[in-house]
């Protein structure tokens, strides 16, 4: 059976990748202790001021600019902060790396993003969470490919990435199948090389967005590829800050008035999917209208907890899954939590929308 490409110095070299040269070597070296406040002293407990002073401004990542369209076509109206910048930028590693640079102060992510900053030396905190229930990735593979089954994936070579959300669906998919990481070949991969390694013959398998799919099918289920469901779920959808943003009264005040603001974006477009379907996915995503109904289909609906609890557990079980690979550290997640914005997003929802 084909050893896992990601174990011992392949890991720390995978890890450099994508952080690029610099920031790897920061990160590596902040991951050596148990603690991985290298960029930061902790986050501040001072209380959330109530109005966000003026001048103050944001940099958000807004990942094919699909904040900045829901703002507009729920006539959301403009928060009382500046927004200076909409950046689109949506992988993990590269958040990261714009965090880092000061280049960016606030984002939107899975929950693996926040391990793996952790794990890296770098200082941030989860501020808002959207649970989601139903999985919103599927597993692609190679045109020509006779894999019909997880359990298939045994001695195949499988894209993996670590930083991202895309890499524990994998994880926890093998695990559920009674596969261990050694049994297929992980190659590791940032999310945006996976169409790509899939079409070369580099992977034999990639997990896909629910939205990528349909055009991935289209050109290529002709020549033998196909997709692979399953019920496993990436349960977090976050918004998240470098501490050191975060220790920044104005900015912190500004981020508690943005949360609702996002809160209310994901219910309207969870309740205008044919508006949402023309305006984002075939005008700018270039689908039909098909399979732009096909995905939303599949949309989770927003759900906002007022309290981190269940989030907090989940969390904790996949720091615990890439632990036991060698990928991480074991530590306790509840260092990635800033509870002065717990309850914020739930309280902006209707109940139907909370817990």
């Amino acid at each position: 059976m084909p050893s896992s490409s990601v174990s011992g110095v392949d890991r720390r070299l995978f890890l450099t990748s994508l952080l690029g040269a610099a920031a790897g070597v920061a990160g590596l070296s902040g991951c050596a202790g148990s603690s991985a406040a290298a960029d930061g002293e902790g986050v501040s407990n001072a209380p959330l001021a109530t109005k966000v002073p003026a001048g103050t401004s944001l940099k958000i990542a807004s990942f094919q600019n699909t904040q900045q369209l829901q703002f507009k076509l729920a006539k959301l109206g403009d928060p009382p902060f500046t927004i200076s910048n909409w950046l689109n930028i949506g992988a993990g590693p590269d958040v990261i790396n714009a965090f880092r640079a000061k280049s960016l102060d606030l984002a939107n992510n899975a929950g693996i993003p926040p391990i793996q900053a952790y794990y890296q030396g770098f200082d941030a905190r989860i501020v808002a969470i959207n649970i989601t229930r139903k999985p919103n990735y599927l597993f692609a593979t190679r045109p020509g490919s006779d894999i019909r089954s997880v359990e298939d994936f045994k001695g195949k070579r499988l894209a993996f990435s670590q930083g991202q959300a895309q890499g524990v669906v994998l994880l926890r998919a093998l695990r559920k199948a009674g596969l261990k990481y050694a049994d297929a070949e992980l190659v590791p991969l940032t999310s945006n090389q996976f169409l790509t390694a899939l079409q070369s013959g580099q992977v034999d398998i990639a997990p896909l967005g629910n939205s990528q799919a349909p055009a991935y099918l289209k050109q290529y289920e002709g020549k033998g590829a196909r997709v692979i469901t399953t019920d496993v779920v990436d349960l977090l959808n976050l918004l998240w800050a470098p501490t050191s943003v975060l220790n920044d009264s104005a900015k912190a005040a500004a981020i508690a008035a943005y949360i609702p603001y996002w809160a209310k974006g994901q219910v309207w477009t969870y309740e205008h999917p044919d508006v949402w379907n023309r305006e984002f996915y075939v005008k700018t995503q270039n689908l039909t209208l098909p399979q732009a109904e096909a995905i939303t289909e599949l949309a989770n609906k927003p759900l906002f907890p007022p309290s981190w609890d269940e989030a907090i557990e989940w969390e904790q079980e996949t720091a615990d899954l890439l632990a036991e690979g060698g990928f991480v550290k074991k530590f306790d997640v509840g260092e990635l939590f800033d509870h002065r914005f717990e309850g914020i997003a739930a309280k902006s929802v209707p109940a139907e929308y909370r817990k």
